[in-house]
């Protein structure tokens, strides 16, 4: 990454482990963007920004109806600390305007308590919001770090470290 970048701050974010009474996770195949490296990793976990003011829960919850317009789900864990990524030093000054290197995440595990067909990435947030996922499927959670972009690895591999098994014990329960 370039020393510009390295200047830059993270982008406050949050992302939802949002998990079936099977214990599969959504993932969303992602529209388009900087971030779409090829389609075998154009999968991801529903994630977006803080707005000022809103606490990381409230952002949570937000964000999760705006891109898959859920409302039904219960808090069944947080990771312990936030988690960090950098952008690849291309898609510094690209992604988000160029005022962050990469974004610092607080992720959240939510229980889905309603049934699949609340769910609609065509017209999510009632239809306020632009689509940010073109397909959407459940998945085994130990899978999902293989479905992400690499420069996001990483910090897939500590939510799922982390929060795997708490969804997992959830289910269970």
């Amino acid at each position: 990454m370039s020393s510009r970048g390295l200047s830059l701050p993270y982008r406050p974010c949050v992302g939802i482990m949002l998990v079936n009474h099977e214990g599969l996770a959504f993932i969303g195949r992602r529209v388009s963007g900087p971030e779409h490296a090829d389609e075998t990793h154009a999968w991801q976990m529903p994630q977006g920004g803080i707005d000022e003011g809103e606490n990381p829960l409230e952002a949570a919850r937000r964000e999760l109806w705006e891109e898959t317009n859920i409302r039904s789900v219960e808090v069944i864990g947080e990771t312990r600390d936030w988690l960090t990524y950098d952008l690849p030093s291309e898609l510094v000054g690209v992604a988000w305007k160029g005022r962050y290197r990469g974004q610092k995440q607080k992720w959240f595990a939510f229980r889905f308590t309603g049934e699949d067909r609340e769910i609609d990435i065509a017209r999510p947030g009632d239809g306020r919001h632009h689509p940010e996922f073109v397909a959407w499927r459940w998945e085994e959670i130990s899978r999902l770090p293989d479905l992400i972009v690499p420069f996001k690895r990483n910090a897939y591999e500590q939510i799922v470290a982390e929060l795997g098994p708490q969804a997992g014990a959830a289910v269970a329960s």
